[in-house]
């Protein structure tokens, strides 16, 4: 090889050897992990946790039964409140005969109406509070969390299970402020994970409005310094996705093309 032809040889390597560079050049992939909105199911009075219908990890549809608590003043409150009832029902169809008759007044008829009312509103109270010791699943999902069993006393508003539909799953990542720039609502975005069957596809639900700190679950020596917006996605198909499951997260403009950060 002469003297002249030497450079060009260099320089026709160099043109051939930047397409394989790209195509070992991976796209970048953010840090992630799996979070849900939990449904937290309690009851709205205090009690005993009578029967508990459900284990960790099951399947419920909507409407089946989760737990119930004991019933029995509840029960009680009901019998009381139907005798008073029927009392009242007693005086208003003998307060209703005597002024037909003339023998009583409007006052009275118009007394035990009112008492009439006020009894079937409070057996109808106690039928409310009575049916509300029985306790459905107000979702289809999965049961993630019990926190009470049965024999336990339980106050009113406490949580007694966890439920997880799978359309309350996102995917929790942060990027960097050059990546926010090609971040919108509705971004679709690919999420990787260990034992995935393949990416999974989900959109952007939330966008932070402000920065922070990289957070200590990302441990890049690199990344600690800079900072991160916090960015959310829903997935399309949850499929097999867990709470707290790391994921990679990578972007891709609208072309469809992976985004650099």
């Amino acid at each position: 090889m002469t003297t002249h032809t030497r450079p060009f040889a260099f320089i026709l390597l160099a043109l051939l050897a930047l397409p394989l560079a790209a195509c070992n050049d991976k796209p970048p992939a953010f840090q992630g992990w799996i979070e849900a909105n939990l449904i937290f199911v309690g009851a709205d009075e205090n009690g005993r946790v009578e029967t508990l219908a459900v284990k960790e990890g099951d399947h419920i549809d909507k409407g089946a039964p989760l737990f119930a608590l004991d019933d029995d003043l509840f029960k009680a409150d009901l019998n009381m409140n139907m005798a008073t009832l029927a009392n009242a029902q007693q005086t208003f169809d003998r307060a209703q005969q005597l002024l037909k008759t003339g023998a009583g007044t409007q006052k009275d008829f118009d007394a035990a109406q009112a008492a009439l009312r006020q009894a079937k509103a409070q057996v109808n109270s106690s039928q409310t509070r009575l049916a509300r010791r029985y306790i459905a699943s107000p979702v289809t999902g999965t049961v993630e969390q019990v926190y009470f069993r049965p024999g336990e006393v339980v106050t009113a508003s406490k949580p007694i299970v966890a439920l997880l539909p799978p359309g309350n799953i996102k995917i929790r990542f942060f990027v960097s402020e050059t990546a926010l720039a090609r971040m919108s609502y509705g971004e679709e975005v690919r999420v990787h994970c260990d034992g995935c069957a393949g990416d999974i596809t989900a959109k952007v639900s939330f966008i932070a409005k402000s920065a922070e700190f990289t957070p200590p679950v990302i441990y890049s020596q690199e990344e600690r310094a800079k900072l991160v917006y916090l960015i959310e996605a829903l997935p399309v198909d949850p499929g097999n996705l867990r709470v707290g499951q790391p994921v990679d997260v990578t972007l891709a403009d609208r072309a469809g093309t992976q985004a650099q950060r």
